[in-house]
Protein backbone atom coordinates (compact mmCIF):
# COMPACT_ATOMS: atom_id res chain seq x y z
CA UNK A 1 0.00 0.00 0.00
CA UNK A 2 3.07 2.64 0.33
CA UNK A 3 2.78 2.81 -3.35
CA UNK A 4 -0.44 4.19 -3.24
CA UNK A 5 -1.19 7.77 -5.24
CA UNK A 6 -4.49 8.70 -4.27
CA UNK A 7 -6.79 7.98 -2.53
CA UNK A 8 -10.45 8.66 -4.29
CA UNK A 9 -12.82 9.53 -1.08
CA UNK A 10 -16.82 9.44 -1.25
CA UNK A 11 -19.11 10.90 1.51
CA UNK A 12 -22.53 9.17 1.42
CA UNK A 13 -25.84 9.90 2.82
CA UNK A 14 -28.24 8.00 1.07
CA UNK A 15 -26.56 7.97 -1.94
CA UNK A 16 -28.30 5.44 -4.07
CA UNK A 17 -29.20 7.46 -7.49
CA UNK A 18 -25.77 8.16 -8.55
CA UNK A 19 -23.13 6.07 -6.52
CA UNK A 20 -22.95 2.75 -8.51
CA UNK A 21 -22.63 4.70 -11.53
CA UNK A 22 -19.76 6.85 -9.70
CA UNK A 23 -18.27 3.37 -8.61
CA UNK A 24 -18.26 2.10 -12.06
CA UNK A 25 -16.50 5.27 -13.93
CA UNK A 26 -13.84 5.05 -11.20
CA UNK A 27 -13.49 0.92 -11.96
CA UNK A 28 -12.14 1.81 -15.47
CA UNK A 29 -9.74 5.02 -14.74
CA UNK A 30 -6.64 4.41 -16.93
CA UNK A 31 -4.17 5.93 -14.21
CA UNK A 32 -0.69 5.74 -13.91
CA UNK A 33 0.16 3.97 -10.45
CA UNK A 34 -2.47 2.41 -7.71
CA UNK A 35 -5.23 4.41 -5.98
CA UNK A 36 -7.92 3.16 -3.74
CA UNK A 37 -11.35 3.96 -3.19
CA UNK A 38 -12.53 4.78 -0.03
CA UNK A 39 -16.62 5.62 0.72
CA UNK A 40 -17.62 7.55 4.47
CA UNK A 41 -21.20 6.41 4.99
CA UNK A 42 -22.96 8.95 7.28
CA UNK A 43 -25.83 6.49 8.45
CA UNK A 44 -27.52 5.58 5.12
CA UNK A 45 -30.60 4.12 5.54
CA UNK A 46 -31.49 3.18 1.53
CA UNK A 47 -29.12 1.14 -0.93
CA UNK A 48 -26.30 3.06 -0.47
CA UNK A 49 -24.32 0.07 1.29
CA UNK A 50 -26.00 -2.58 -0.33
CA UNK A 51 -24.29 -0.83 -3.35
CA UNK A 52 -20.86 -0.53 -2.15
CA UNK A 53 -21.06 -3.93 -0.79
CA UNK A 54 -21.35 -5.00 -4.87
CA UNK A 55 -17.38 -3.00 -5.19
CA UNK A 56 -15.48 -5.09 -2.75
CA UNK A 57 -12.35 -3.33 -3.82
CA UNK A 58 -13.89 -0.22 -2.15
CA UNK A 59 -13.21 0.55 1.12
CA UNK A 60 -16.07 1.59 3.60
CA UNK A 61 -15.98 3.51 6.69
CA UNK A 62 -19.29 4.17 8.34
CA UNK A 63 -19.79 7.09 11.18
CA UNK A 64 -23.30 7.57 13.10
CA UNK A 65 -25.02 10.86 11.30
CA UNK A 66 -24.30 12.75 14.04
CA UNK A 67 -20.84 12.96 13.58
CA UNK A 68 -20.94 14.41 10.11
CA UNK A 69 -19.76 17.40 9.12
CA UNK A 70 -18.72 19.02 5.87
CA UNK A 71 -15.22 20.43 7.01
CA UNK A 72 -14.79 17.41 9.81
CA UNK A 73 -15.77 14.31 7.72
CA UNK A 74 -12.85 15.54 4.88
CA UNK A 75 -10.37 15.82 7.48
CA UNK A 76 -11.09 12.46 9.05
CA UNK A 77 -11.04 11.10 5.06
CA UNK A 78 -7.54 12.36 4.90
CA UNK A 79 -6.76 10.57 8.11
CA UNK A 80 -7.86 7.25 6.79
CA UNK A 81 -6.22 7.72 3.30
CA UNK A 82 -3.52 5.55 2.31
CA UNK A 83 -2.68 8.02 -1.05
CA UNK A 84 -0.39 10.57 -1.51
CA UNK A 85 -3.23 12.83 -2.71
CA UNK A 86 -7.14 12.59 -1.51
CA UNK A 87 -9.67 13.21 -4.23
CA UNK A 88 -12.58 13.86 -3.27
CA UNK A 89 -16.65 12.94 -4.69
CA UNK A 90 -19.60 13.98 -3.45
CA UNK A 91 -22.17 10.80 -3.75
CA UNK A 92 -23.85 12.43 -6.78
CA UNK A 93 -20.75 13.76 -8.60
CA UNK A 94 -20.06 11.11 -11.40
CA UNK A 95 -16.79 11.61 -13.57
CA UNK A 96 -16.56 11.72 -16.94
CA UNK A 97 -14.35 9.98 -19.20
CA UNK A 98 -11.77 7.36 -17.82
CA UNK A 99 -8.81 9.86 -17.62
CA UNK A 100 -11.01 11.72 -14.89
CA UNK A 101 -8.45 11.20 -11.98
CA UNK A 102 -5.02 11.59 -14.05
CA UNK A 103 -6.09 14.77 -15.07
CA UNK A 104 -7.52 16.24 -11.66
CA UNK A 105 -3.89 15.17 -10.23
CA UNK A 106 -2.27 16.19 -13.02
CA UNK A 107 -1.51 20.22 -11.72
CA UNK A 108 0.33 18.64 -8.80
CA UNK A 109 3.31 17.92 -10.97
CA UNK A 110 2.83 20.99 -13.11
CA UNK A 111 3.71 23.51 -10.07
CA UNK A 112 4.83 22.63 -7.15
CA UNK A 113 3.05 25.55 -5.18
CA UNK A 114 -0.27 24.08 -5.90
CA UNK A 115 -1.56 22.51 -2.84
CA UNK A 116 -5.37 22.59 -3.88
CA UNK A 117 -7.30 21.34 -7.55
CA UNK A 118 -11.00 21.72 -8.48
CA UNK A 119 -11.97 20.12 -11.31
CA UNK A 120 -15.19 21.17 -13.64
CA UNK A 121 -18.93 20.55 -13.05
CA UNK A 122 -21.17 19.94 -15.77
CA UNK A 123 -25.06 20.09 -15.07
CA UNK A 124 -27.00 17.31 -15.78
CA UNK A 125 -29.36 17.21 -18.67
CA UNK A 126 -32.40 17.36 -15.92
CA UNK A 127 -31.69 20.25 -14.33
CA UNK A 128 -33.46 23.18 -14.24
CA UNK A 129 -32.06 26.41 -16.62
CA UNK A 130 -31.48 28.71 -14.21
CA UNK A 131 -28.94 26.59 -12.52
CA UNK A 132 -27.40 24.78 -15.46
CA UNK A 133 -26.45 28.20 -16.95
CA UNK A 134 -24.94 29.05 -13.86
CA UNK A 135 -23.02 26.01 -13.63
CA UNK A 136 -21.57 26.84 -17.20
CA UNK A 137 -21.14 30.39 -16.11
CA UNK A 138 -19.11 29.94 -13.39
CA UNK A 139 -16.84 27.35 -14.15
CA UNK A 140 -16.30 28.83 -17.98
CA UNK A 141 -14.69 32.19 -15.84
CA UNK A 142 -11.89 29.76 -14.73
CA UNK A 143 -10.64 29.31 -18.65
CA UNK A 144 -10.93 27.17 -21.57
CA UNK A 145 -10.98 23.33 -21.46
CA UNK A 146 -7.80 22.55 -23.20
CA UNK A 147 -5.28 23.43 -20.50
CA UNK A 148 -4.71 23.40 -16.77
CA UNK A 149 -4.73 26.81 -14.94
CA UNK A 150 -3.36 27.75 -11.71
CA UNK A 151 -4.40 31.00 -9.68
CA UNK A 152 -1.68 32.98 -8.61
CA UNK A 153 -2.33 35.53 -6.32
CA UNK A 154 -0.50 39.32 -6.54
CA UNK A 155 -1.32 42.57 -6.31
CA UNK A 156 -3.45 42.34 -9.44
CA UNK A 157 -5.79 39.94 -6.95
CA UNK A 158 -7.75 43.76 -5.45
CA UNK A 159 -9.86 43.98 -8.84
CA UNK A 160 -13.33 43.34 -8.36
CA UNK A 161 -14.15 39.80 -9.02
CA UNK A 162 -10.26 38.68 -9.34
CA UNK A 163 -10.15 37.84 -5.29
CA UNK A 164 -13.19 35.28 -5.44
CA UNK A 165 -12.07 33.54 -8.48
CA UNK A 166 -8.29 32.92 -6.91
CA UNK A 167 -9.81 32.13 -3.62
CA UNK A 168 -13.54 30.19 -4.98
CA UNK A 169 -13.09 26.47 -3.90
CA UNK A 170 -15.82 23.64 -4.85
CA UNK A 171 -14.97 19.98 -3.64
CA UNK A 172 -17.51 18.57 -4.87
CA UNK A 173 -14.63 17.26 -7.51
CA UNK A 174 -11.40 18.41 -5.96
CA UNK A 175 -7.85 16.83 -4.75
CA UNK A 176 -5.21 18.00 -2.23
CA UNK A 177 -1.99 16.71 -0.85
CA UNK A 178 -2.81 14.11 1.97
CA UNK A 179 -0.15 15.22 3.74
CA UNK A 180 -0.82 19.18 3.13
CA UNK A 181 -4.54 17.89 4.81
CA UNK A 182 -3.41 16.37 7.64
CA UNK A 183 -0.61 18.74 8.78
CA UNK A 184 -0.57 22.09 6.92
CA UNK A 185 -4.12 23.44 5.88
CA UNK A 186 -6.56 20.91 6.83
CA UNK A 187 -10.58 22.02 6.55
CA UNK A 188 -12.70 23.67 8.77
CA UNK A 189 -15.20 22.40 11.11
CA UNK A 190 -17.82 24.57 9.84
CA UNK A 191 -21.44 23.61 8.97
CA UNK A 192 -21.14 25.16 6.04
CA UNK A 193 -19.25 26.58 3.08
CA UNK A 194 -15.90 24.89 3.94
CA UNK A 195 -14.82 24.64 0.61
CA UNK A 196 -14.73 28.41 0.36
CA UNK A 197 -13.27 28.43 3.70
CA UNK A 198 -9.99 25.95 2.42
CA UNK A 199 -9.96 27.98 -0.84
CA UNK A 200 -9.07 30.89 1.17
CA UNK A 201 -6.78 28.97 3.83
CA UNK A 202 -4.63 27.65 0.84
CA UNK A 203 -3.85 31.20 -0.81
CA UNK A 204 -3.78 32.35 2.87
CA UNK A 205 -0.58 30.42 3.71
CA UNK A 206 1.17 31.21 0.22
CA UNK A 207 -0.12 28.10 -1.89
CA UNK A 208 -1.62 28.13 -4.72
CA UNK A 209 -5.16 26.62 -6.36
CA UNK A 210 -5.63 25.02 -9.90
CA UNK A 211 -8.31 24.60 -12.09
CA UNK A 212 -8.43 20.91 -13.65
CA UNK A 213 -10.92 21.57 -16.54
CA UNK A 214 -10.67 17.94 -18.13
CA UNK A 215 -11.37 16.26 -14.68
CA UNK A 216 -14.82 16.72 -15.00
CA UNK A 217 -17.74 15.36 -13.67
CA UNK A 218 -21.59 15.04 -13.98
CA UNK A 219 -23.09 17.38 -11.06
CA UNK A 220 -25.96 19.35 -10.57
CA UNK A 221 -28.17 19.07 -7.42
CA UNK A 222 -31.45 17.84 -7.44
CA UNK A 223 -33.73 20.58 -6.16
CA UNK A 224 -37.25 21.10 -6.46
CA UNK A 225 -38.81 24.49 -6.73
CA UNK A 226 -39.67 23.99 -2.96
CA UNK A 227 -36.08 23.49 -1.77
CA UNK A 228 -34.52 25.60 -3.91
CA UNK A 229 -35.11 28.75 -2.27
CA UNK A 230 -34.00 27.51 1.44
CA UNK A 231 -31.01 25.68 -0.38
CA UNK A 232 -30.05 29.62 -1.62
CA UNK A 233 -30.69 30.71 1.96
CA UNK A 234 -28.01 28.44 3.79
CA UNK A 235 -25.11 28.99 1.09
CA UNK A 236 -26.07 33.02 1.86
CA UNK A 237 -25.90 32.97 5.31
CA UNK A 238 -22.86 30.34 5.17
CA UNK A 239 -20.78 33.26 3.53
CA UNK A 240 -21.64 35.94 5.83
CA UNK A 241 -20.51 33.47 8.12
CA UNK A 242 -17.21 33.13 7.52
CA UNK A 243 -17.15 37.03 6.69
CA UNK A 244 -17.53 37.09 3.06
CA UNK A 245 -19.09 40.56 2.52
CA UNK A 246 -22.90 40.05 1.11
CA UNK A 247 -25.04 43.62 1.19
CA UNK A 248 -28.45 43.68 1.97
CA UNK A 249 -30.54 43.41 -0.99
CA UNK A 250 -33.28 46.19 -1.24
CA UNK A 251 -36.76 45.18 -2.89
CA UNK A 252 -36.13 46.80 -6.27
CA UNK A 253 -32.86 45.38 -6.55
CA UNK A 254 -34.71 42.56 -5.96
CA UNK A 255 -36.80 43.17 -8.61
CA UNK A 256 -34.47 43.65 -10.81
CA UNK A 257 -32.69 40.51 -10.42
CA UNK A 258 -35.47 38.46 -10.78
CA UNK A 259 -36.96 40.17 -14.09
CA UNK A 260 -33.34 40.57 -15.42
CA UNK A 261 -32.37 36.81 -14.77
CA UNK A 262 -35.60 35.76 -16.18
CA UNK A 263 -35.50 37.22 -19.35
CA UNK A 264 -32.06 36.20 -19.99
CA UNK A 265 -32.59 32.68 -19.44
CA UNK A 266 -35.49 32.81 -21.20
CA UNK A 267 -33.24 34.04 -24.62
CA UNK A 268 -30.82 30.99 -24.07
CA UNK A 269 -33.57 28.75 -23.49
CA UNK A 270 -35.37 29.40 -26.63
CA UNK A 271 -32.07 29.17 -28.59
CA UNK A 272 -30.87 25.92 -26.76
CA UNK A 273 -31.17 22.75 -29.13
CA UNK A 274 -30.97 20.44 -26.63
CA UNK A 275 -34.52 21.57 -25.50
CA UNK A 276 -37.67 19.77 -27.61
CA UNK A 277 -40.01 22.28 -28.00
CA UNK A 278 -42.30 20.98 -25.14
CA UNK A 279 -39.54 21.14 -22.85
CA UNK A 280 -38.61 24.32 -24.23
CA UNK A 281 -42.22 26.19 -23.29
CA UNK A 282 -42.23 24.23 -20.13
CA UNK A 283 -39.12 26.33 -18.71
CA UNK A 284 -40.17 29.26 -20.34
CA UNK A 285 -42.83 29.27 -18.01
CA UNK A 286 -41.49 27.32 -14.93
CA UNK A 287 -37.74 29.05 -15.09
CA UNK A 288 -39.23 32.40 -13.81
CA UNK A 289 -40.33 31.03 -10.76
CA UNK A 290 -36.61 29.42 -9.65
CA UNK A 291 -35.33 32.63 -10.46
CA UNK A 292 -38.29 34.55 -7.66
CA UNK A 293 -37.44 31.77 -4.67
CA UNK A 294 -33.64 32.65 -5.44
CA UNK A 295 -33.95 36.24 -5.08
CA UNK A 296 -36.17 36.24 -2.20
CA UNK A 297 -34.41 33.82 -0.26
CA UNK A 298 -31.27 35.56 -0.95
CA UNK A 299 -32.76 38.87 0.05
CA UNK A 300 -33.95 37.18 3.30
CA UNK A 301 -30.89 35.75 4.30
CA UNK A 302 -29.00 39.23 3.73
CA UNK A 303 -31.15 41.00 5.73
CA UNK A 304 -30.91 38.58 8.44
CA UNK A 305 -28.54 38.44 11.22
CA UNK A 306 -26.38 35.40 10.64
CA UNK A 307 -25.42 34.93 14.36
CA UNK A 308 -29.16 34.40 15.41
CA UNK A 309 -29.70 31.02 15.78
CA UNK A 310 -33.52 30.85 15.79
CA UNK A 311 -33.75 32.97 12.39
CA UNK A 312 -31.00 30.84 10.73
CA UNK A 313 -32.98 27.41 11.48
CA UNK A 314 -36.46 29.20 10.23
CA UNK A 315 -35.20 30.20 6.82
CA UNK A 316 -32.64 26.66 5.86
CA UNK A 317 -34.29 23.28 5.64
CA UNK A 318 -33.02 19.78 7.02
CA UNK A 319 -30.15 18.95 4.64
CA UNK A 320 -31.08 15.88 2.53
CA UNK A 321 -28.17 15.73 0.58
CA UNK A 322 -25.66 15.65 3.38
CA UNK A 323 -22.71 14.07 0.82
CA UNK A 324 -23.21 17.44 -0.85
Amino acid sequence: MADLRATVVILTFNGEVYLRRILESLSVQEFEGEFEVLVIDSGSTDSTLEIVADFPEVRLHRIPNHEFGHGRTRNLAASLARGDYVAYLTHDAVPLGAEWLTELLAPFGLDPTVRAVMGKQVPRPTCFPLMRYEIEGVFAQFGPDYGTHVFYDGPFADAPGVRSAITFYSDVNSAAPREFLTHDVPYRDVPYAEDQLFGQDVVAAGYHKAYAPRAAVEHSNDLTLGEFGPRIFEETVALRRIGTAVPPLSGLAMTKRIVRGSLSDARRIARDGSYRWRRRFYWLVVNPMFHVRKWRSFRAATLIDPSDDLAVEQGSREPRLRGS
